[in-house]
């Protein structure tokens, strides 16, 4: 397994550090608003590299996915709406929660809000330590980390060490890259703010300490393996991170970085809730589109290229999911052939081809390239009538095992299983057809056909039957 450090810059070989338990961390959806599809961007990439860890490359996988649930951003919003925070909050959790499940994202193991007690008492507990080291200095109440006291500060990003102004104070909790300067880690308490007191002053945390505290207290000892999230993400906030970890343990604070390039829309503008020009999951689901399809869009281009979003590549999506879907009820009414020769090694080829894709970097464009070209030929076969009832079979547990990492077909499969209509409602129309065909009555079940696709269901007639399906 290979994998491309934002930290070394180049790809590296990949192995859990320790008990072949891989301990990967993401940076979670700051919950002020509904998360958008730029964000499920990253979350779907890092949906794919926890089910290639698992899936491809056999580890068994500990992963984190916390929730931000106080900052300016939460705090501000929450204030807004006049609602308490944790009110405020849980609502976007839950959206979250939902969102995720439609596109299919496998749960992670935990899930933290900062604001957890056990999260809290971690971040100061951290904040103490960095105090101990010499890290610190209070001002007004706040604590600051002093960035002239690490050397290696900068160095996931790649910062001019001349350009850092240490000793000048950044109080916001996101800041731009020419403000390499001193960050707060524990903000004074402000009148109208949530506040706490867990041994290093009244106040609330900053943004940075959140994640370096959760990290360590869920997956450590330092260093974790795998820390995940969106590139915007580098700096401020994951060089701050690896300051507040390294500064606090005098340890590595993640091996490997896994950034995960912008989502942009046609004109070329960033997604973003500051630009004001989003999507959310529920936009995209109102409009008729799939759950499936944004899947699949979504993953179709690698995690390290900038991904165009536009109505015309997520209809291109809709017809590869139906493409891939058919091709799988094709061979699930495979009856039997004559056997098509050299279909079993050429199953292997299609399975290794995958897997080998996947471990470079989960270079899942290639994956997919691998799977619809096997998709190809199979439907050729099914066309000739060369494939046997085991090789269909055998097909179909390729398909399903790419889908373990894919998650598409998975997806669409329980799009299906529900119908548009009320299920007893369309069993009484199609049976209806069935009935006007048998007394040759064609007008009449060509009338049936035509309100069923009006009403969002194609029939697909065929020697054994005919079969519905969503349109």
């Amino acid at each position: 397994m290979r994998l491309y450090n934002t930290l070394s810059r180049q790809e590296e070989e990949f192995a859990p550090q320790r008990d072949g338990v891989v301990r990967m961390y993401a940076c979670g959806l700051t919950v002020y608003a509904r998360g958008h599809i730029g964000n499920f961007r990253t979350f779907l990439a890092v949906d794919l590299l926890r089910r290639t860890l698992r899936h491809v490359a056999g580890f068994e996988v500990h992963h984190v996915t916390n929730f931000t649930d106080v900052d300016d951003k939460t705090i501000a919003e929450s204030q807004k709406a006049g609602v308490p925070l944790r009110e405020y909050t849980t609502r976007f959790i839950e959206a979250f929660r939902e969102d995720a499940a439609s596109l299919g994202l496998e749960a992670p193991e935990d899930t933290p809000r900062a604001t957890d007690q056990e999260n809290l008492v971690a971040m100061a507990d951290m904040i103490a330590a960095l105090e101990s080291r010499g890290h610190t200095y209070r001002s007004e109440g706040s604590i600051y980390f002093k960035i002239s006291t690490l050397p290696q500060y900068g160095q996931l990003a790649r910062l001019d060490h001349a350009g850092m102004i240490s000793g000048a104070r950044v109080d916001s909790d996101k800041y731009e890259k020419e403000d390499a300067r001193d960050f707060v880690l524990w903000k004074a308490t402000k009148p109208d703010e949530p506040t706490w007191d867990c041994g290093v002053g009244p106040g609330r945390p900053g943004w940075h300490i959140e994640c370096s505290a959760m990290a360590l207290r869920l997956l450590g000892p330092a260093p974790i393996d795998i820390h995940c999230g969106g590139v915007d993400m580098i700096f401020p906030h994951h060089e701050n991170e690896i300051a507040q970890a390294e500064g606090a343990t005098g340890h590595q604070f993640a091996r490997f970085w896994f950034h995960v390039e912008h989502l942009l829309m046609d004109d070329g503008e960033k997604m973003s809730k500051s630009l004001g020009n989003v999507f959310t999951i529920r936009d995209i689901l109102d409009q008729g589109y799939r759950a499936s399809a944004l899947r699949f869009l979504l993953i179709s281009v690698h995690y390290r290229k900038q991904l165009r979003y536009s109505w015309a590549t997520l209809q291109q999506a809709e017809e590869a999911v139906k493409r891939l879907y058919d091709c799988v009820l094709r061979l699930e009414r495979v009856k039997d052939g004559t056997g098509a020769d050299g279909w079993e090694a050429r199953l292997e080829t299609a399975r290794a081809d995958f897997r080998d894709k996947l471990q470079a970097d989960v270079n899942v464009p290639g994956a997919l390239g691998a799977v619809f070209e096997l998709l190809r030929e199979a439907n050729a076969a099914v066309d000739a009538g060369t494939l046997s009832r085991a090789q269909a079979e055998a097909t179909l547990t390729f398909f399903a095992d790419c889908d373990k990492v894919l998650g598409v077909i998975a997806l669409r499969r329980q799009e299906e299983s529900a119908p548009p209509i009320p299920q007893d409602e369309l069993d009484a129309l199609m049976a209806a057809r069935v009935q006007a065909r048998r007394m040759r009555n064609f007008a009449e079940a060509d009338r049936l056909r035509a309100e069923l696709d009006a009403r969002g269901v194609i029939l697909e007639d065929s020697p054994t039957g005919t079969i519905w399906k969503r349109k």
